[in-house]
């Protein structure tokens, strides 16, 4: 597997992890989120659990990435520093602790595998990855992942239009094409490698891709977006006015579209100290 290049990211792009007012909002509607996001490739979900029983599963949420590992035969714990996500997922019968990921008390416990999907641009690259490989056995697993979506060019200018009309103050910035999206979410996979090489105790960080399509229609791309954390600041009349927007211009192209659909991630093997010594 090709690994992730050592070159810096972007040094004047926002540090997610220090912007805890967004990294805890996503549970305003933990019914929605959980409905609405997509679930993570199989394959993903197959590499990870073949060799896990039990996984530390950071950042949660609505338990969608943890639930999908127990069905693959895991046995998992969540870490989720929001209450309202937290909750719902241990509804759904994910055993789930409230914490933020640097924050929370390993206790002595040890775990095959440690992931965090969507979610670890929320945690400290480098104080992550140390906690992830106090929490690892030797041999176990660490990985991140995040999947990657945008819009056909008419839905996405229509979008940022009425973004930048609601939300003229927001930090947040919108990539134009997938290729820049995809870009984007490759700088969050290199800045988690690099987090990891600067940890240490772990093997030369892997990037693992996965490509498909999905298909979505007006009322599945609008119910989904307020999940979004650029949307979960937005007033309730200023959502609808950027709703309405998104939604007019989903109809100009037939109501439904397709898109590339692509999951990055970057993993690494917990190196044994005993064994690295001898």
């Amino acid at each position: 597997m090709p690994t992730i290049s050592s070159q810096d990211p972007d040094p004047a792009a926002p540090e997610p992890h220090r912007q805890r007012q967004v990294a805890e909002s996503f549970g305003v509607d933990v019914e929605r989120y959980d409905r609405t996001r997509p679930h993570y490739p199989e394959e993903l979900i197959r590499r990870i659990a073949a060799d896990a029983h039990e996984v530390l599963d950071v950042g949660c949420g609505t338990g969608i990435a943890a639930r999908q590992l127990q069905a693959a035969g895991c046995t998992v714990l969540g870490v989720e520093p929001d209450s309202r996500m937290a909750d719902f997922a241990r509804g759904r019968g994910v055993d789930t602790e409230v914490a933020t990921f640097e924050d929370w008390d390993r206790d002595g416990r040890e775990f095959d595998a440690v992931t965090a999907g969507q979610a670890w641009h929320w945690v400290d690259p480098v104080a992550g990855a140390r906690k992830a490989a106090e929490a690892l056995r030797a041999g176990g697993r660490f990985t991140a992942f995040w999947y990657v979506l945008t819009t056909p060019p008419a839905v996405t200018e229509a979008f940022a239009d009425a973004y930048r009309r609601v939300g003229p103050d927001s930090s947040f910035r919108f990539p134009a094409t997938a290729e820049q999206a995809l870009a984007g979410y490759q700088a969050m996979s290199a800045k988690a490698a690099e987090g990891i090489r600067e940890a240490g105790g772990f093997a030369e960080p892997e990037q693992w891709r996965f490509d498909a399509e999905r298909t979505f229609t007006r009322a599945e791309w609008l119910d989904q977006l307020p999940t979004l954390g650029s949307m979960t600041q937005l007033s309730p009349d200023a959502l609808t006015e950027l709703l309405n927007a998104v939604g007019t211009a989903i109809d100009a192209i037939g109501g439904r579209f397709t898109v590339p659909f692509t999951t990055v991630a970057v993993s690494a093997e917990r190196i044994d100290p005993a064994a690295r010594r001898s």
